[in-house]
This record gives structure tokens, sequence and C-alpha cells, in this order.
């Protein structure tokens, strides 16, 4: 059986009536959690707005603004095929801000997380990091973990329910940058990871 082909690159403008979906799509492939009272229709009620024609023209906005600051903005996008099955974003302020990133359950475990992980770290260089991640999706928190982020212990509820945890990664040496690499190659597994900040 053929190995599937996996392309990660900048995505273009089009794109972006793809993205919105899917971001809803992860989401509820991965957010539902009975104890933290996260159902199908709390999702759709607060993420639901992604794949509308305004959460398409946000995403249209943030891509061409990504074309046109790539020093401040970063987005890539994983296709197989024709498809669209994950992404990456961040933005550079005074710290880099990781998020959102998403990848679709069924096209883990091949490597991509990792992949994506390494472009991005080559565009942070030795710049400090932070994110917000879902306190539940543990599976998440330990693959940022491998990438020597460490949560702050500080929290939030995103839209008064959706618990999320801070998690930063310290500036890197150029030492350290070397061995972020090297970590980011034998990593072959991302879960989905929730950013509580929208993109725009």
């Amino acid at each position: 059986m053929a190995a599937m082909t996996h392309v990660i690159e900048a995505p273009h403008a089009d794109d972006a009536a793809f993205l919105g979906p899917l971001q809803l799509r992860i989401w509820l492939q991965t957010y539902p959690n009975e104890a933290a009272g996260i159902d199908e229709t709390w999702i759709r009620e607060h993420r639901g707005a992604s794949a509308t024609a305004e959460g398409i023209a946000q995403w249209r906005e943030f891509i061409e603004a990504a074309q046109q600051q790539p020093d401040l903005l970063f987005c890539r996008v994983v296709r197989s095929g024709t498809e669209i099955i994950g992404f990456l974003c961040g933005r550079r302020d005074e710290v880099v801000t990781l998020g959102p990133m998403y990848l679709l359950s069924e096209a883990q475990g091949h490597g991509i997380g990792g992949r994506m992980m390494s472009e991005f770290l080559t565009w942070v260089g030795s710049s400090p990091i932070r994110l917000w991640v879902t306190e539940y999706n543990e599976r998440a928190v330990r693959f940022y973990e491998r990438y020597g982020f460490k949560t702050t212990g500080e929290r939030e509820h995103w839209r008064e329910r959706l618990p999320n945890v801070r998690m930063i990664r310290d500036a890197q040496s150029s030492d350290d940058h070397s061995r972020a690499a090297a970590t980011t190659r034998g990593v072959d597994r991302l879960h989905p990871v929730q950013i509580a900040g929208d993109i725009a």
C-alpha cells in the first residue's frame, strides 16, 4: 500500500473556504467532554461561526495578512492530495503566540505534527513562545512538553466553560534550538491542540 503524501505549505487565500469548516470539524472530534459540559451543541454554538461566511472571511483576511507580513504572521496548511487536513498558525508580538494548531484525528501518526512544529520553530528562531491548550487534552500537553513548553499555572475558561492552561517556551540559545530541531525529527504524532485565541 502506497504511503500517504502530505505537503506542508503556506495557504492560498482561496483555502479560507476550507479552513473554517475544518476547524469546526476538528473541534467536534476533539473537545466533547461530559465532565466539562462540552458537547456537540455547545461546540456548534460557540465555534460554529468559523464555518460561516463571516468566519471564512476572517480566515481569508488572516491568510492575506500573513502573505504581506511573513515576519509577523505564520500560517501553514497540510495537504493530502486536494484535501487540507491540518494547519498551524502563529503571530509575533512581544513574544510569539502559537495557535491555532489542528490536525484531523485520522491524519495523526504520520509525522505531520513534528513537521509542522519544525517549520514553526524555524520561523520563531530563539524567541519565547506562549500558547493556550485545553486542560483535559493531555496528549496535546505532552506533545508540547517534548518541545520544552511548560505550564505556568495560569488558567482560563474559554467562553466561561472550556478549561485552558497557559504553556510557555522560554527564549532559546542556538544550542537549545538545535536540540529542539532534533526532538522535532523524532516526534511522529500530533494530538489536536485547542488555542483559545481567535485568529483575527
